[in-house]
């Protein structure tokens, strides 16, 4: 489980990237909404980089946002989640442009939702994510795929929610537990 912090930390993308290295807006797209099931797709909002590199609006939609690779990450990896995660989604993009590392993210947000500076949803929300090492953006084809499905509910504690909260086996699990990232984790290996 390699991937099980940086999955659920992921959807803080940097906030700048090379001119040279940013694929056109329609394959931005096509690539950022492939995690989520197809009848999702064509309505999500998406979010990638302009031509100068600012990371921006691609497209406009409700239900659920995707968000396109960082141009210039080695291995392939977009995410998709329901709207209600926004705020605090793009709260942890702002913090990390801004130089805030690892848990200190964290650390803000909780601190945010506590004083209720920050919204989080009052129920389940969701994230959709695909890793792999390469990708393919005529044929869409990703290589050594990953899948990850989370449910995010916050506060949701083990006892709450009857799960573990450590991987046990190809059972979900729950990571976070009573904090506003709580969340249930699936992998695609689970029975």
């Amino acid at each position: 489980m390699r991937f099980l912090v940086v999955a659920v930390l992921a959807a803080g993308v940097p906030a700048f990237a090379s001119a040279q290295t940013i694929p056109p807006k329609e394959e931005q797209i096509a690539a950022a909404v492939l995690p989520l099931p197809e009848q999702l797709r064509a309505g999500a909002r998406v979010i990638g980089y302009d031509a100068g590199g600012k990371f921006v609006t691609l497209r406009e939609g409700k239900g659920m946002v995707c968000l396109a690779q960082y141009p210039k990450e080695p291995q392939f990896h977009v995410s998709c989640y329901h709207e209600s995660l926004e705020p605090f989604m793009a709260r942890g993009r702002e913090l990390r442009a801004g130089g805030t590392v690892d848990a200190q993210v964290d650390t803000v947000r909780f601190a945010e939702v506590k004083s209720g500076k920050l919204k989080v949803p009052g129920g389940p929300a969701t994230l959709y994510q695909i890793f792999g090492k390469t990708y393919d953006p005529k044929t869409m084809a990703v290589g050594e795929e990953r899948r990850l499905y989370v449910v995010y509910v916050p506060g949701a504690t083990g006892a709450s929610t009857g799960l573990p909260e450590r991987p046990r086996g190809n059972d979900p699990w729950i990571m976070f537990p009573g904090t506003p990232k709580a969340h249930i984790m699936f992998t695609a290996t689970m029975r």
